[in-house]
């Protein structure tokens, strides 16, 4: 991990230090990029763990180069729920408003969470972020009966909607064949019904709730639902990312509402799965080789020397530089 965090760290500057912060946010919400480097950095190609160990070792390579002007947040389990701390930590230490970072990575969760049901629970969420505002989001989500993963990549610079159509790529083995996806361009009508059901009276939702064909309900209480349908009408949200933000709100209501709007409203929700569908060092457990450890230090080694003669402005270190980049793929 020590070895991951000073590679990791050294192309993250040969990025910053050629292209600027912004290109580095765009690999890293590129999923063939993000995959290509992990098994540079030596982990294993086809484990879930290459996402969590990936943006861990760069969290932590981040941490250690402050002025590079990039920062990452969040992680996995647990450490997912200190994003919003260490988003505001770093945010008002560089003068930024952190609440529009925030916003942007608690929407990221909540759409991969409940707007789009494909059976995989999201379990890791890392954002990382620049000081222009600029960020990126690559968070996973693990399916508990087949036990195969699915990464979800955000970019800013490309996002025009939370709700619709809104990821970089969403990258996985398998493509369902059918999957509730609530911000799927096709969703459009269904997030209005939706919206305006959530600012109807509960009690007549609830009712409607209790009239639908038992083999359309979801697997929701009554009492729960309409909890859910009471938070909603105080707020009154005035569009799907307000009612995605609603505390309370998750997959069982979303698809509650989404149900209702094609029985009551006849706007029908998308099914449409949004999935689509190198080596260097080495993986660890031994595919297609084991990790040479001589070689990892040395690679670590050239990287760092020629960044450092780069910035001291010598020609032979631009050039060192240059020949790493096309080495990297970069």
């Amino acid at each position: 991990m020590e070895r991951m965090v000073k590679l990791g760290g050294a192309v993250l500057e040969a990025l910053v230090e050629e292209w600027g912060t912004a290109e580095a946010l765009r690999r890293l919400a590129d999923p063939c990029w993000f995959q290509a480097l992990g098994c540079f950095l030596g982990y294993d190609w086809h484990s879930s763990g290459l996402t969590t160990t990936v943006t861990a070792a760069l969290k932590e390579a981040l941490r250690q180069r402050p002025g590079l002007g990039l920062w990452g947040a969040g992680g996995k389990g647990k450490t997912s729920l200190k994003t919003p701390a260490e988003i505001r930590e770093a945010a008002e230490r560089e003068g930024l408003d952190p609440a529009p970072l925030e916003r942007a990575s608690r929407l990221a969760a909540k759409v991969d969470s409940a707007a789009l049901q494909d059976g995989f629970q999201l379990y890791h969420h890392a954002f990382f972020f620049d000081r222009e505002g600029r960020w990126a989001v690559v968070q996973q989500g693990m399916n508990p009966r087949t036990r195969w993963a699915r990464r979800y990549h955000w970019l800013s610079e490309s996002l025009s909607s939370f709700v619709n159509e809104p990821h970089a790529a969403v990258a996985s083995e398998v493509r369902l064949r059918k999957a509730l996806n609530m911000v799927a361009a096709d969703s459009a009508g269904s997030r209005r019904a939706s919206v305006e059901l959530a600012c109807e009276n509960p009690d007549k939702i609830t009712l409607e709730y209790l009239k639908m064909p038992r083999q359309h309900r979801v697997v929701v209480r009554p009492e729960n639902l309409r909890k859910v349908l009471v938070a909603l009408h105080e707020r009154s949200p005035r569009d799907y990312e307000e009612l995605l933000l609603t505390p309370g709100v998750g997959p069982a209501s979303v698809r509650a509402l989404a149900l209702l709007g094609e029985l009551l409203y006849g706007e029908k929700p998308s099914w449409r799965d949004p999935a689509v569908y190198s080596f260097a060092h080495g993986g660890k457990d031994g595919t297609p080789y084991p990790v040479n450890l001589r070689v990892y230090e040395e690679t670590i080694s050239v990287l760092e020397r020629a960044l450092r003669m780069a910035k001291a402005g010598r020609r032979e270190g631009l050039e060192a530089i240059k020949r790493a980049r096309l080495a990297l793929g970069l």
